[in-house]
């Protein structure tokens, strides 16, 4: 176990260390320049080169990244000249509404998808596992960003039942208005159980074929107790991995819900980034996003070994 540990903490390092590099180079190849990007085609000479000197774009790229990076191995993520703010101060400001929303979500979906996946499991082949296999077909298929401009067209403009006026700019505010999170929860929601409950399904028959369910059965184990003592419980372990590993795509499309929704979260701090070639912020956000999902399935993969004592970490 602690060999496995530090091998993949070593790979986990060498993974952000990629991402920082080609997240770095590729803001570095914005057109006409980081600095141009940031003041805009109207800006003076003097203005460019006063903030080349002060961002040292002025030095070469290898320079450049060095210091970047060791700043950022002390925890200082640099200082955004458009909000005129540390990016350190953003993220803390945006991090709780992120982490609401998708903690949420993925909570929801757990509860949802298990049920969902063992009741099509049980009724292979029936009507109520094609019903739920073509929605889930259909929900895994449309783009996250769709499903919330549906969701908010039906529910906030046309039946008028949840507020459009309201606006979740902090944590106290998501956690203190649950009617305004209900639909940016359900977009997310909708999409993850379709692949959730598809893959719950698939390890539900992969147990049920197992030699230990027809020793059960034989013995003279009841039905119930088989599927819901033994098969459900083997059948879930997989879901910890799963979790880990669907976190890159939980993040990304909580990043286009806090757009259609306007929460000021992680998410649309970033778009905003983007949007005006604040370079600075979106490297914060990139390698914090990149940060969670490795520790993500690092806890993933460990999380797996603790369930099933058949799996050994060497």
């Amino acid at each position: 176990m602690t060999a496995y540990l530090i091998r993949r903490t070593l790979q986990a390092i060498a993974t952000l260390f990629i991402v920082s590099i080609a997240t770095f180079g590729l803001l570095h190849l914005m057109p006409n320049g980081v600095v141009r990007g940031m003041l805009g085609q109207k800006a003076t000479p003097d203005q460019i080169a006063y903030l080349t000197h002060k961002l040292g774009l002025d030095r070469n790229l290898f320079d450049q990244y060095w210091i970047w990076l060791k700043k950022l191995v002390q925890g200082d993520l640099g200082f955004s000249y458009q909000y005129n703010q540390s990016v350190d101060d953003l993220i803390k400001e945006r991090l709780g509404q992120s982490a609401y929303l998708v903690g949420l979500s993925l909570l929801i979906t757990i509860v949802l998808a298990v049920p969902i996946g063992v009741l099509q499991a049980t009724r292979r082949n029936s009507i109520t596992d094609y019903t739920l296999t073509t929605v889930s077909f259909v929900a895994y298929a449309v783009p996250v960003f769709f499903i919330g401009v549906i969701l908010r067209q039906v529910f906030q403009v046309e039946l008028h039942w949840i507020p459009t006026a309201n606006q979740i700019d902090s944590f106290h505010a998501a956690f203190t208005q649950p009617v305004q999170m209900i639909l940016p929860v359900g977009t997310l929601v909708i999409g993850l159980v379709a692949g959730y409950s598809r893959y719950m399904r698939s390890s539900m028959l992969d147990e049920l074929t197992q030699d230990y369910v027809r020793t059960a059965t034989a013995k003279g184990a009841t039905k119930r107790r088989v599927l819901y003592g033994h098969v459900l419980r083997n059948a879930t372990i997989p879901m910890a991995t799963l979790v880990g590993l669907s976190l890159p795509g939980l993040v990304g499309g909580a990043l286009l819900v806090e757009q259609v929704f306007n929460i000021q979260g992680l998410g649309l701090l970033t778009i905003n980034a983007a949007q005006r070639n604040d370079y600075v912020v979106v490297l914060g956000t990139t390698m914090l996003t990149a940060l969670a999902t490795v520790i993500g399935s690092l806890v993933a993969d460990i999380s797996y070994a603790a369930l099933d004592p058949r799996v050994r970490l060497t």
